[in-house]
């Protein structure tokens, strides 16, 4: 059976035209209360504002996603102004983080300068009491982690994480939260992250468009698979799927206020 839950992490705007509107379409039935949809860059962030204005279950974030070249100081300084611009309209400062996919493919000389426009957001979440939503996996999260300690950051969102026992307990000592993607149905990594990690903290998110594979082989993302996501937790957990679906939809509204 299915309950209200909350998409905690999507593109929506890169999703074709006819895309979006048969997942808007879908929500109610699909019992999608919401979707936190991130931005890739200012032209991402402006789209994301668009679409909330006709449809008010896209809650946008504004950032720029580190998994591609450094952006120049104007599309920074439009970013930034966008974001204090738009302060109330936006729910968190995302996608943000480290290269780490990038970086694997020899096309970073610089993590410095990733750092430094990292720690522009993070100091912009703190300024205006956002959350911040993390690209950061295996060893790239403990710098972040670093950094928003640094800045006394208290809510950090670690979107489809993916690293080690030590750092998932520092995460969760820290109080931050971390959310799992559909692929949590059969990547065994994921399933163990899920058994360490505190219900309390945790969240749901598609990632969507990025596709999956396994039983969502060829399928176009879509928040419903978080249901799916569900039952696994559930099972995995030792939960009924009920107080599952209540306990990650109080989290999801609390850490976004939505």
């Amino acid at each position: 059976m299915k309950f209200p839950i909350i998409d905690a992490h999507i593109h929506f705007d890169m999703y074709e035209k006819h895309e979006r509107q048969q997942i808007i379409e879908d929500l109610l039935k699909e019992k999608i209360e919401a979707m936190i949809s991130v931005s890739n860059n200012y032209t991402s962030a402006v789209e994301n504002l668009r679409l909330n204005k006709t449809y008010p279950q896209i809650k946008p974030a504004a950032g720029y996603h580190p998994e591609q070249p450094l952006p120049s100081k104007k599309e920074t300084a439009d970013i930034v102004d966008l974001i204090f611009k738009e302060k109330d309209n936006f729910y968190a400062i995302g996608e943000v983080g480290l290269p780490y996919y990038l970086r694997k493919k020899g096309k970073v000389s610089n993590l410095k300068e990733y750092i430094n426009m990292l720690e522009t957001y993070i100091d912009l979440a703190k300024q205006l009491d956002k959350p911040i939503i993390c690209h950061a996996v295996y060893e790239d999260a403990n710098i972040v982690l670093d950094l928003l300690k640094k800045h006394s950051v208290e809510k950090a969102h670690f979107h489809w994480f993916k690293g080690s026992d030590h750092t998932l307990e520092q995460i969760r000592k820290a109080g931050y939260f971390i959310s799992v993607t559909p692929d949590s149905c059969y990547e065994k990594e994921i399933q163990h992250i899920v058994s360490k990690f505190p219900l309390e903290y945790l969240m749901v998110e598609t990632d969507g468009p990025w596709p999956f594979k396994g039983e969502f082989e060829k399928e176009l993302t879509h928040p419903r698979m978080i249901h799916e996501s569900i039952q696994i937790i559930s099972n995995i957990k030792q939960l009924e799927p009920s107080d599952v679906y209540n306990r990650l939809l109080k989290n999801t509204k609390k850490f976004y206020q939505c």
